[in-house]
């Protein structure tokens, strides 16, 4: 998960040193994997105009151009790109700049002609991972000066973070900028929501009809609204965030996801005006906005118009083509809900399609967030559209299962005996009403109201870490648990060992195979594939069921060491097999099994003998053809 300095400074008002915030988000358990600072101005860059264009006869991919600085200069510069056209102001790096990459712009000559500069793209400028052409500034910048400082560029800080699956609230900036307010003992501001004054109430109907999947569905109507580019501080963070600028609508409402933890999606109005969520039918299709035609499943979770009951979205995972928002759009309808996040999960996979929204989903959102979302969403639109107006009484349809306030006591002795530490009853209150926990003191106990963007708290336990985690864990002090017990192998364990240190004294060698097998392979050495599991979404086809039996992987072993001319091989593995016996989960255990080749018949059974004698079993040998 990314998230950058400046938006968790403008939600709290934490320290800007990025060291700092660092060494708190490690110490509340949100480790920080990699720091990056992104929009650092290149200096050397400037703004430029295209005065003319020219085409070479014997260089059909470049155009040469010849721009003009302000300086009443005609420099001449070879391009690659296609998006530019004369007149249009472009990033200059002039001679001797050093770009982002370590590369230094010196003359560089095609066909005789020496290129003075180079026209930069926002990859070559460390502001996007790709891009399609060259940078395109608005025709009123002024010429000469920096590029940075004309498009508005932050210099900003982006640290990733390894989140565990549990966190899903810190998907969001709003979640990471909470928990570092509590650390730093500063009040949580959020994100700056100015929505206005509500505009009158518009009907749009909801229907949900599958309540399992869908617990919270909410529409909220946006007028007023003039489709164009999006600010360039909100193109810049999204950048830096690794999504490219759509326009104003759609980057608003990705901004907004990244911000709030709230997956939103924004349909034309005036085209979709009624909403229905259902699960597909046998042999429904649907192109999502990746262009791709996609089968649908009956357990794919589907938003449909309510006119025609057509798939307009694949519910948390991607919206449909054709009802992408247009130039002529006018007015919005703003989409927060609640999916369950397996029915969500078991889609992406089927379909191969993650998106940004599909990963929040899938780890929990919080059911009450489209308020801050849809105000938050229109604040960021009211900056090119002036006239915008959020409409009064949403539709909001919550039918199903979503995670509702809990309840959960702890007391400062559960605290005391779990962390082996004493911290103070005043001490606990203040780090869970940081966190807007909502505790009340009766005595020792603490009653918390755990909210709705915590899915993951639910026991005393899980209050318990969130103290933990605020007090310091470095304040806990490290001690070894009293104990009566001596440690020691089961029984399991030692025979595990001893036919290891058996197997291996007789030279042999132990292989790994992999658990999964192709159709077939049980087949191949001998055994039927009637009672085996098949993967529902293998990663590829030769694995897509689990082995009832260690034979097909030793006997493929064997054959590979065979085709590299090793002549006497002996191979052994324990590993577990997975007969499904007509049950829902696999009877799972342990096997050993050995193959030997090359040798002797003599020599097997010597070894077989060894074997058996250091687990003080008797043997038995069946005579069987492969």
């Amino acid at each position: 998960m990314k998230v950058l300095l400046s938006i968790l400074t403008e939600m709290a008002d934490i320290p800007r040193d990025v060291d700092q915030v660092a060494t708190a988000l490690n110490s509340l358990g949100l480790p920080v994997e990699q720091m990056q600072v992104v929009g650092k101005p290149v200096e050397g860059v400037i703004t430029a105009k295209i005065v003319r264009t020219e085409k070479h006869p014997d260089a059909a991919k470049v155009t040469r151009c010849f721009v003009d600085a302000g300086d009443g200069e005609l420099r001449h510069v070879w391009c690659g790109a296609t998006n530019m056209k004369d007149g249009d102001i472009v990033a200059l790096a002039t001679l001797g700049t050093t770009m982002p990459s370590g590369m230094e712009i010196a003359r560089r000559g095609i066909l005789g002609i020496d290129s003075e500069g180079m026209l930069c793209s926002e990859s070559e400028l460390g502001l996007a991972e790709e891009s399609d052409g060259i940078v395109i500034l608005p025709a009123t910048t002024p010429l000469g000066v920096g590029v940075f400082d004309a498009l508005g560029i932050e210099h900003d800080v982006v640290l990733e973070l390894d989140l565990t699956r549990n966190r899903a609230d810190c998907w969001g900036h709003l979640g990471v900028a909470r928990d570092l307010a509590a650390y730093f003992n500063v009040p949580l501001r959020g994100p700056r929501c100015e929505p206005g004054a509500l505009g009158a109430a518009k009907e749009i109907p909801v229907a949900i009809k599958d309540e399992e999947h869908c617990g919270s569905f909410t529409i909220s109507y946006v007028s007023g609204v003039r489709v164009g580019s999006s600010p360039q501080w909100v193109s810049s963070r999204l950048a830096h965030l690794g999504m490219r600028s759509i326009n104003n609508v759609v980057d608003a409402s990705n901004l907004v996801m990244w911000e709030t933890n709230q997956p939103n999606h924004a349909y034309d109005a005036d085209v979709v005006s009624s909403f229905v969520v259902r699960l597909a039918r046998d042999g429904e299709v649907m192109t999502t906005l990746d262009e791709a035609v996609r089968s649908l499943s009956v357990e794919d979770l589907l938003i449909c118009d309510g006119k025609d009951d057509s798939a307009v979205g694949l519910a948390g995972v991607m919206g449909d083509l054709h009802s992408e928002i247009t130039d002529a759009t006018v007015n919005l309808a703003i989409e927060s809900a609640w999916f369950n996040p397996d029915s969500v999960r078991f889609a992406a996979q089927r379909h191969g399609l993650r998106s940004e929204a599909s990963v929040r989903f899938e780890r929990g959102t919080d059911p009450e967030g489209w308020v801050l979302a849809a105000e938050r969403f229109v604040t960021i639109l009211r900056e090119t559209c002036p006239d915008v107006v959020l409409h009064a009484s949403p539709a909001v349809v919550r039918n199903g299962h979503c995670p509702q306030v809990r309840e959960v006591k702890v007391s400062a002795q559960q605290v005391e005996k779990l962390l082996g530490v004493h911290v103070p009853v005043d001490k606990m209150l203040s780090i869970l009403d940081s966190i807007g926990f909502k505790p009340v003191r009766d005595g020792d106990v603490i009653s918390a109201s755990v909210p709705t963007w915590r899915p993951d708290c639910s026991e005393t336990v899980d209050l318990i870490e969130e103290i933990a985690r605020h007090f310091g864990y470095d304040n806990i002090g490290k001690t070894v648990p009293h104990s009566t017990v001596h440690g020691r192998l089961s029984t399991m364990q030692q025979r595990r060992r001893t036919v290891r240190q058996v197997l291996v004294g007789l030279g042999l060698d132990e292989a790994m195979p992999s658990p999964f097998l192709a159709e077939g392979d049980l087949v191949a050495v001998g055994l039927h594939e009637d009672d085996v599991l098949r993967i529902a979404n293998p990663l590829v086809a030769d694995e897509s069921i689990l082995r009832t039996s260690l034979r097909p992987g030793l006997l493929r072993s064997l054959k590979y060491n065979q085709s590299h001319r090793a002549s006497r091989i002996g191979l052994w593995e324990i590993g577990h097999v997975y007969p499904s016996s007509g049950q829902q989960l696999p009877n799972e255990y342990e096997q050993l099994t050995i193959v030997v080749a090359g040798g002797d018949a003599t020599t097997a059974l010597g070894q077989w003998n060894a074997l058996c004698d250091a687990l003080s079993v008797g043997a038995q040998l069946d005579q069987t053809r492969v």
